[in-house]
């Protein structure tokens, strides 16, 4: 827009609050807007939307543009692959011009124990199945209300009962209901404010749920026996440890319920015998131990033990045996045995978990930032048992793929099935589900078998590239070798290093959580019109072990701001990047690496996309009554009780360190009701950006009134969503409506 037509951008007005920690007096002119009821504040958001609806309105055509190739390449009108449980093989139907999912099921033969029975019916668009039923239409459940999303569905064994979850307004509260799925009618009966979804046992005689305190934290665990009202729901644990989170879920053959409470640095975990209707929770290994764990029941040669998954000999985890009644009896004990060592810690791989079937354990697994699947024969868990040594889990059996950079990830185990289903996906291959069968040790390796893959309209993906290049940076990791970040460079196959391209470099960084390859319909849009997209795989994700995420985290967190900077420079001096022309993007605390970013380095990016962005955290984490601030200081520290915290989470928040220079043009986008990163943390560093802007790039600031952390609700609005995304970026890197390759 010309200088004559663009609005004047909305001012909040300036109402000083003071904060003060370790002798630093911090005053904030914009504090007031957190007030989420105040009709002024409603006013300020609405006026902000505006104003970015006009300052942007010459975008329209690349959003149009981006929306339309991705609707178009989508298979609107998608199956899943049924899933066999009891008798009955589940499955969704995706039908065009519907915004969510359809929950179908159909009768399956007995089961024989062969890979006869647990071969899925195929699906058809448009075509029923006989017997088909389609027992939830969340469509239907949706129309009633403007926001709607499911926290959690699940049927009961003999498929009689159907227990869910279900938000209407964004903010992660969730009302649990059940169905008669044999009638087809929701129960009178009814849970408010539940945390996520529930738990069946598999008699559907009971549902076991979690409740949140005031700080939006799962503290409580209840049942409720169906057939009863919510004020007879017994609780069955609290947990009032500020810093840990609980979550639930039955163990692979549904005889016990996991209870683990824990953080990004430590767990504690109980078990609930989920066939009797009286049992309380036991307690196996308590956050004393300051351990950091998984634990998954195993039933070998009639005897229940005990797989524990395990950082005590080293950061990369362990795998050990032992049983229930061994870690009860050292509740007390000064030291802690977990028994026999399975698979020893290894420093080039880390172990993610592991899940149990009867006919054999399975592995996750990541090496060189790829996690994959491998195979740990029962014959070999005896032979560890019985005094064999540990076998390293580098040295297992696992699927092998011919892409240099995939992921392959477990999708489902069910104990009892003859075989196992991965999820295969790549940057440039669309996901595909294999079912590998389960074969006997010294058998060879498994052949997948491909149940489906994900079909994309009229589009050559041999067009595409992804490579990876190293960024070399000043620091000197504990092997005593320079540190050096990953970065993946994805580029329509004509775009060759030559200095020219626009570039988009995206970033996470935080909770130990790894940007895999996965493959993206609207990402397409951007290559098509040459400009690179790369992914920097900056400390503080897990691409590269759990030292990777140690080493971006507390103190440490600033490498992972310096990381980002440092690829991009690497993606000039290799020649992917044009200098002029680079853009950033990045979600959650990937936003408050956008916020950062911009203040360390704003003179290399010409545009910056924040999604819901953490960029107020140090107001945020001092606070520990907002939601899940007491949580985070397993990841941040604490900077109430250590100055050194304090100080650094003050070098580096977004909202502190805004200053007076030349910012590219930033969009923050978020929602109103988004209960993980607050809306206002956008808000008032919008504010302030735009008092210290000194460039003449606009500072812009999309909420969603109706929404959550995900944004709106429904496939076709988040399509919509991105699709404005990468048009506020492709405008500003030069790219036009028009150009492809």
């Amino acid at each position: 827009m010309s200088d004559a037509t663009t609005p004047a951008p909305p001012r909040a007005k300036q109402v000083p609050v003071e904060r003060t920690h370790h002798g630093d007096t911090v005053v904030d002119p914009y504090e007031w807007l957190r007030d989420k009821e105040s009709q002024e504040v409603h006013d300020h958001l609405h006026a902000e939307n505006a104003y970015t609806e006009a300052v942007t309105a010459d975008q329209q055509p690349l959003r149009d543009a981006f929306f339309a190739e991705t609707t178009h390449r989508t298979v609107e009108t998608d199956l899943s692959v049924p899933s066999r449980q009891g008798d009955w093989w589940y499955f969704t139907r995706t039908i065009e011009g519907e915004q969510h999912p359809v929950f179908c099921r159909v009768p399956a033969q007995p089961d024989d124990g062969g890979l006869a029975a647990w071969t899925p019916p195929e699906i058809e668009p448009g075509v029923a199945l006989d017997g088909e039923q389609t027992y939830f239409d969340t469509n239907a459940e949706a129309a009633k209300h403007p926001f709607y999303q499911l926290g959690g569905l699940g049927a009961d064994r003999a498929g009689r009962l159907l227990a869910y979850s279900e938000d209407t307004s964004g903010d992660e509260h969730h009302t649990l209901r059940f169905r008669d799925l044999t009638t087809g009618e929701t129960l009178d009966e009814a849970v408010e404010n539940v945390h996520g979804g529930p738990v069946l046992d598999p008699a559907g005689e009971r549902a076991y749920y979690m409740v949140a305190d005031a700080a939006w934290r799962p503290h409580q665990l209840w049942v409720h026996a169906v057939g009863t009202p919510a004020s007879s729901d017994r609780l069955l644990l609290q947990i009032d440890d500020e810093q840990l989170w609980t979550g639930v879920e039955a163990s692979a053959d549904e005889r016990e319920l996991l209870i683990v409470s824990g953080n990004a640095e430590y767990d504690e975990t109980r078990l609930l015998d989920l066939t009797d209707p009286d049992a309380e929770p036991q307690l196996l290994i308590s956050a004393a131990r300051r351990l950091l764990h998984t634990v998954e029941p195993i039933e070998l040669d009639g005897e229940r033990l005990l797989l524990v998954t395990h950082n005590q000999s080293g950061p990369n985890n362990a795998l050990s045996l032992t049983s229930a009644a061994a870690l009860r009896a050292q509740v007390e004990a000064e030291t802690l045995d977990l028994g026999t060592t399975v698979l020893p810690h290894e420093d080039t791989v880390k172990l993610e978990g592991v899940a149990v079937t009867a006919a054999q354990v399975l592995v996750s697994a990541r090496r060189d930032t790829i996690e994959s699947v491998q195979r740990l024969p029962l014959a070999t868990l005896r032979a560890v048992r019985d005094g064999a040594a540990p076998t390293p889990t580098s040295q297992l059996d696992g699927l092998i793929f011919d892409e240099e950079l995939y992921s392959c990830f477990l999708a489902s185990a069910r104990y009892e099935a003859p075989l196992f289903r991965v999820v295969y996906t790549s940057w440039l291959t669309p996901p595909r589900i294999y079912d590998v069968p389960h074969v006997a040790e010294g058998d060879g390796a498994p052949e997948p078998i491909l149940r489906r893959e994900t079909p994309v309209h009229d589009v050559d993906l041999d067009a595409y590239r992804a490579t990876r290049i190293w960024a070399p940076t000043d620091d000197v990791g504990a092997s005593g070798h320079q540190v050096q970040v990953p970065v993946t460079v994805l580029h329509h196959r004509d775009v060759t290093p030559d200095a020219t391209n626009p570039t988009l470099v995206i970033g996470y960084g935080s909770y130990e959580i790894s940007m895999d390859p996965h493959f993206s319909v609207p990402r397409l849009s951007l290559l098509d019109r040459g400009i690179v997209v790369a992914v920097a795989h900056v400390r503080g994700g897990g691409e590269l072990g759990r030292r990777w995420y140690e080493d971006g985290k507390k103190l440490a967190k600033p490498n992972t701001f310096r990381d980002f900077v440092t690829a991009t420079d690497h993606l000039v001096e290799t020649g992917w990047a044009d200098a002029e022309r680079i853009a950033a993007w990045g979600g959650s605390a990937g936003g408050l690496l956008m916020g950062a970013v911009a203040n360390l380095a704003p003179e290399k990016y010409v545009a910056i996309v924040a999604q819901v962005p953490f960029v107020d955290n140090l107001t945020s984490i001092l606070d520990p009554d907002l939601p899940l601030s007491a949580l985070e200081w397993e990841e941040w520290g604490n900077p109430i009780t250590d100055g050194d915290v304090y100080w650094c989470m003050k070098s580096y928040s977004p909202y502190e360190n805004v200053r007076d220079t030349a910012y590219p043009a930033i969009a923050a986008v978020t929602s109103l009701n988004d209960t993980r990163v607050l809306y206002v943390e956008p808000t008032k560093w919008v504010q302030r950006l735009r008092e210290h802007q000194q460039g003449e790039a606009p500072i812009v600031f999309k909420i969603e009134m109706d929404g959550g952390h995900g944004g709106a609700s429904g496939r076709y609005e988040a399509w919509k969503d991105r699709a404005w995304d990468y048009a506020f970026i492709a405008h500003h890197l030069g790219v036009d409506a028009t150009t492809t390759r």
